[in-house]
Parts: C-alpha cells; structure tokens; sequence
C-alpha cells in the first residue's frame, strides 16, 4: 500500500500512467477506490491518473479523533502537495464532489478542472424546512441503530427497486460495515453541506462540470443561480447513485468528453 500522512492518518493512494494532465479521482461515503476501476483502466493509458481512500474509508487509517468533512477536504489537498501534482482535474463522487469543491478552492494552484458525478443536485440550496425533523430523526436514528440507519438510507436514496441485485448488495454491506465513529460525526455535517457550498462557490476557479444519473432529476435553477464561474451538466441513464458500477462505459465517455473540454479551455486561456 502506498500511503502519505496526513493530519497524522495513514491515507492510501495509487498512481496509474503518465499524461498531459493528472485525473484525482476521490470516491464517496463508505466506498473506496476500487470502486473506480473501469475508469483508471480506460484513462490510465492517456493520463496520469490517481485513486485515493479518504480517511476512515479502505485502506487508509482510522486513528482519528475528530472527524470533519473539512479535515478529510485537507487530505485531498495533501495528496495533491506530498505527489506534487500538477494540472490536476479533480473528479469527485458524491461526498467526494464535497470535498474536492472544498479542496479545489483552498488550494487552487495546480487544479485546471473540476468534475462531480452524481452531485449538486440541489446546488447551495438548503433542505426545506418540513425536512428538519426527518434530518434529526436519522441523527438519533443513527446514534442507536447505525447499521440499520445506514442501510434504509441506502436503500431509500441511492438505490431504487431497479437497481442490479449485486449492485445493491454491494452498496448496503459497504454502508452497513463502514467506520461508525467516522460516521456518527459526519453524518450531521452532510445536512448542512449548502452552507458550505455557499461559502466556496464564488472562490472555484474552474467551471463545474457536472455528470449526473438521471434516477434523481438535478434542479437546473439552482445551478443557474449558484453556480456563478459557469456550469455544464451532462445526464446519463442510470437507476442508482453509481454510475462507476452500473454504467461504466457511459461514464467513462462522459468523463472523456468533459475532460477534453477543460483541456481545451486550459489551451485557449
């Protein structure tokens, strides 16, 4: 396992072929960087490309006492510092999408593009207020039964009933079997992620490029209202949250398309 220290935790990394411009891609909750297989095995042979574990998730380290969507954030940076990338485009999956918006814009130097799959649906815009007690519901839900809140969650958001067998049971072991202490303090930070949103927004250099599966429409106003460098949004088809397993051929043409389309502008800028 190659690994960096960061913020004093163990964080697994593997680095694929060499390319005018390095693919970080950075995974979402309770999965890992298996998960993007098929995409290193296409991109590897015309890109530098790069798979991380976030703190607490794979094979990267749990000896972390206080967990923070901006400490994990952090690690992203730190990758991209210890390996000395340059001309990076960042690819985030869900939470990863998160954390590379955060890390994006704390440390911009190197990052020429900014791809999120599967996320922003509801850019900067806070959960209705008729939600708040739902919210406080999983918190307290979670705190006495975190497998089971884990796996409805799962099953309610991520997953639907046309979702592949292997796929779902897949996503549910890995929910059910995730780091609870990680996951206890996360979980109320992810409810409160438009704020955040909010804060950085104005501060990402790149345009959003954004891929996401059309199980779950995206609010299109919301991006035309906070997404203010510019946005683009390509949708496939998909029953899930993991276009990286269901679709992987889809994504992948996707991803190559937006790809071509930051290098493009990085050479015309």
């Amino acid at each position: 396992m190659k690994a960096i220290i960061s913020n004093g935790t163990a964080i697994s990394y593997n680095v694929y072929g060499s390319g005018p411009a390095t693919l970080l891609f950075v995974h979402g909750s309770f999965i890992d960087q298996s998960y993007w297989r098929e995409q290193v095995s296409f991109f590897k042979e015309k890109y530098k490309v790069v798979t991380m574990d976030l703190a607490g998730h794979g094979e990267s380290g749990t000896n972390r006492k206080e967990w923070t969507l901006r400490g994990m954030a952090d690690d992203v940076v730190n990758v991209i510092k210890e390996l000395n990338l340059q001309d990076v485009i960042l690819i985030g999956h869900s939470l990863g999408a998160n954390l590379i918006l955060m890390a994006a814009t704390a440390y911009p130097g190197p990052v020429i593009g900014f791809i999120a799959i599967d996320n922003f649906k509801n850019l900067a815009t806070p959960l209705p207020a008729e939600y708040e007690s739902q919210v406080e519901e999983i918190i307290e839900s979670s705190k006495k039964a975190y497998a089971d809140t884990n796996e409805h969650y799962a099953r309610m958001v991520l997953l639907t009933p046309d979702t592949p067998r292997w796929i779902t049971d897949k996503i549910v072991d890995a929910y059910r079997h995730s780091y609870e202490p990680m996951g206890q303090q996360t979980l109320p930070q992810f409810f409160v992620m438009d704020q955040i949103e909010r804060e950085v927004l104005p501060l990402l250099r790149p345009k959003m490029n954004l891929i996401n599966v059309n199980y779950m429409p995206t609010n299109v106003a919301a991006l035309e209202k906070n997404a203010v460098n510019g946005y683009t949004l390509l949708e496939i088809a998909g029953t899930c949250h993991y276009p990286m397993l269901e679709s992987p051929k889809a994504l992948n043409e996707a991803l190559d398309e937006v790809i071509d389309g930051v290098l493009e502008e990085k050479v015309t800028a």
